[in-house]
């Protein structure tokens, strides 16, 4: 698969942060790297819910955001699609979804932001995932899709979701782009 242009080069070592990606793929997120990519998911056209998670080399917030995420949407109640733009890497899809989707949110990262019908319905801050256990992160987000999602749960198998190696790691140990 050919790789996205992006204009503005990422941070990190892309071979270091696929595991991170990887995390997210497996629990069924599809990656928008571009800021075209977002758009089509974000269009007002497209109806029903959709998750954006912000993603992360933050080893603290990230490692208990990733699989809280995934988790959630072992849930009987998930949003209709989710995708994940990466922090640092997706840098012009990450610019786009901040400043044309949650330009009334400040920048954060990790993030998680349902959206229905094309607009912001629940936001959940880094300050709202730091501290806590991936458990009390996927708590919160099966309330949240309990009262605005209708799609039938889980996002794959549970044989699968058992299956998958989670991605925790310091972000200082993440070697930048030279």
């Amino acid at each position: 698969m050919q790789q996205p242009v992006q204009t503005q080069m990422p941070i990190y070592d892309e071979e270091s942060v696929q595991p991170m990606r990887d995390e997210l793929i497996a629990y069924g997120f599809d990656e928008a790297r571009t800021p075209e990519e977002l758009d089509r998911v974000l269009s007002p056209e497209i109806k029903g819910t959709t998750l954006v998670f912000v993603n992360s080399v933050c080893g603290c917030a990230a490692g208990s955001a990733r699989p809280g995420v995934g988790a959630a949407l072992q849930h009987s109640i998930i949003p209709d699609r989710f995708v994940t733009v990466f922090a640092g890497q997706d840098r012009d899809a990450v610019d786009r979804l901040r400043q044309h989707y949650l330009s009334e949110h400040p920048p954060s990262s990790p993030s998680i932001a349902l959206f229905q019908d094309g607009e912001v319905v629940h936001m959940m801050h880094r300050s709202m995932i730091e501290g806590r256990s991936p458990m009390q992160v996927a708590e919160h987000l099966m309330q949240v899709f309990d009262k605005l999602c209708h799609r039938q749960g889980p996002s794959i198998a549970p044989e699968q979701f058992e299956q998958i190696v989670q991605a925790v790691f310091c972000g200082s140990s993440i070697p930048l782009n030279r």
